[in-house]
Order: C-alpha cells, then sequence, then structure tokens
C-alpha cells in the first residue's frame, strides 16, 4: 500500500473524480464491444463458454454505469443530511458490484451444470471463437492495468474493485479459450466446465467485493498500518506527550479518527488548541483522513 504524503484529500477531489470518470468510460467502451462481440459469436458459433463470458463483460458494462453513478454523488459537499458528506456513496457502489457479480455467477453455474447434465446436446464449437476468445483476453488484461494504475494513483476503492472486476474478466476468458480448444480437440464436455469455472470465479469475486464492503457500511476501522501510523504521527507532533484511545472508521476510501491526545496541564488552552491542530493536520496529510476528532488531556510535568 502506497503510504507516502499527501495533500489535503478535500483538494484532490476533483482529480479522483476525472479520473474515476475517464478510466470507466474506457471500460465502458471496451465491454460494449466485447459483449457484443462475445455473445453473438458464442451463439453463431455454439460455444456456451463464449456466451458466460459475453454475460459476464454485459455485467461489467452495468458495473461501470453503477460505478460512474457512485462517482458523480460520492464527490458532492456535505449538506445538512450528509454532515460529513457523500464519500460512503463508494462502499455502495462497491456492494452492489459485489451482489451484481454474485447473481451473474450463480446464474452462469446454474446453466453450465445443466449443460453437463445432457452432454449429448452439447454442440461442435466454431473454430471463430477462439479468436474471439483470445482478442477479449488481451483487451481485458489491458484494460486491468490500465485501470488498476489510475485507480492506485487516486487511492480509490471503488476503482480498484472494478480494476480487479476487468482482471478476472482476463481470467475467465483464458479459461473459455482453453475450454474452446478442448472443444474443437474432440472434447466437447471441456466448453460448458470452462463455463462452470469461470461462474465460480465470478461468484466468488462477488462474494468477496460485497463482504468487504458491507463490513465498511458496518463502520469498520482503518487497517492496522494505518493506525500504527495516525498514533505514530501523532506523538512525533511538538508537544504531544502521549495519545490514547484512538479509533478510527472508513467513510468510503477516506478514514475519519477520534483520539485522546495528552499535553502539559500547564499550558493555556490555546497552545494546548494548537498543538492538536498540528496534529490533526500532520495526520491528514499523511493519510487519506477526512477529519480527526481530538480531545485533549491534561498530565502533569514529567520532572
Amino acid at each position: 500500500m502506497d503510504l507516502t504524503p499527501r495533500d489535503d484529500p478535500e483538494q484532490d477531489s476533483p482529480e479522483r473524480q476525472a479520473a474515476a470518470t475517464k478510466s470507466t468510460l474506457v471500460s465502458v467502451g471496451v465491454n460494449l464491444v466485447l459483449t457484443t462481440a462475445q455473445v453473438l459469436t458464442g451463439v453463431l458459433a455454439h460455444s456456451q463458454a463464449l456466451i458466460a463470458d459475453g454475460i459476464h463483460s454485459l455485467s461489467d458494462l452495468i458495473a461501470d454505469f453503477v460505478v460512474l453513478l457512485a462517482n458523480r454523488h460520492s464527490h458532492k459537499e456535505a449538506d445538512d443530511d450528509h454532515q460529513y458528506g457523500h464519500h460512503r456513496y463508494e462502499t455502495a457502489a462497491s456492494l452492489a458490484l459485489g451482489v451484481l457479480l454474485l447473481v451473474v455467477g450463480i446464474g452462469m453455474l446454474w446453466s453450465a451444470v445443466h449443460k453437463l447434465t445432457t452432454p449429448e446436446d452439447i454442440p461442435r464449437v466454431q473454430a471463430v471463437a477462439l479468436w474471439v476468445a483470445g482478442l477479449a483476453l488481451v483487451s481485458k488484461e489491458f484494460l486491468f492495468r490500465y485501470m488498476l494504475r489510475i485507480a492506485e494513483r487516486v487511492r480509490s476503492s471503488m476503482l480498484v474493485a472494478n480494476a480487479w472486476h476487468a482482471r478476472s474478466d482476463a481470467a475467465s476468458s483464458l479459461v473459455v479459450a482453453l475450454g474452446i480448444i478442448g472443444n474443437l480437440l474432440g472434447f466437447p464436455l471441456l466448453d460448458p466446465v470452462a463455463a462452470l469455472v469461470v461462474g465460480l470465479m465470478v461468484t466468488k469475486m462477488g462474494w468477496e467485493f460485497g463482504w468487504d464492503a458491507l463490513h465498511d457500511l458496518m463502520d469498520r476501522s482503518a487497517s492496522q498500518e494505518q493506525i500504527d501510523q495516525i498514533i505514530d504521527t501523532i506523538k512525533q507532533t511538538p508537544g504531544v506527550r502521549g495519545v490514547h484511545d484512538v479509533r478510527t472508521r472508513k467513510m468510503g476510501d477516506m478514514i475519519l479518527v477520534d483520539a485522546h491526545i495528552e499535553v502539559d496541564g500547564n499550558l493555556s488552552v490555546k497552545a494546548g488548541h494548537d498543538i492538536a491542530a498540528t496534529a490533526r493536520d500532520r495526520v491528514m496529510k499523511l493519510l487519506p483522513v477526512l477529519d480527526v476528532m481530538t480531545h485533549l488531556d491534561p498530565v502533569g510535568d514529567p520532572h
């Protein structure tokens, strides 16, 4: 995880929004072309695996529109009803992506199992299906690398989820290509087996995304690595004697922090406030922290 110092998180939100929109629109274009090519070719070439992969690409297309919608709303300014902003739209979008993948995966499993129970009805796949599967594999792998690079640069969990969604597509396209090759070599069961494997991959990824997003919506804390950095940063602030009762919770990609800061009890209220403000600024420049709520605890002279 990249933990290099950063500017105030509110200042880079336009960059994050623009990056999300650009990468997602690229994904929309790629998935639109692939969905059309895979489904049509799968029907004409009698490949259930290629049709399954096309449906997977269609789910990506729907997911892209979910991301665009969430990206638009998550960067709205705070208002009376949402005084901490709308950052959890991103978490809700990740949950929607997970549920979508889960439903699509289960549907693909059902279809593949049905085919495997009636092997006599499995037709021979035509060679053109292999070319389309290869094209999909290359396209999705390049799309994954492009989207992940942007997601890591702007540090957006929603974009990371969407990028890995594209990687799952690349992996599924590889499985589909192998299934088609097996069918062409005289092993017809390998095509629905490939569709079954794709369904398992999609179902697994949908569960993982949905479960993680659900935990974030339930006020999951930041990672232990981030918490340790927050504590160390506060402790290293001039004037801070100690820190305790540090609590964190996720707000989309951002973090809300509560901390009790110990300062010299003989200081004036203004001096104690200035120390707490400095500690807050240092934490917000280092990590994607939305706000730090501090409570001053006076301590006696250490001597």
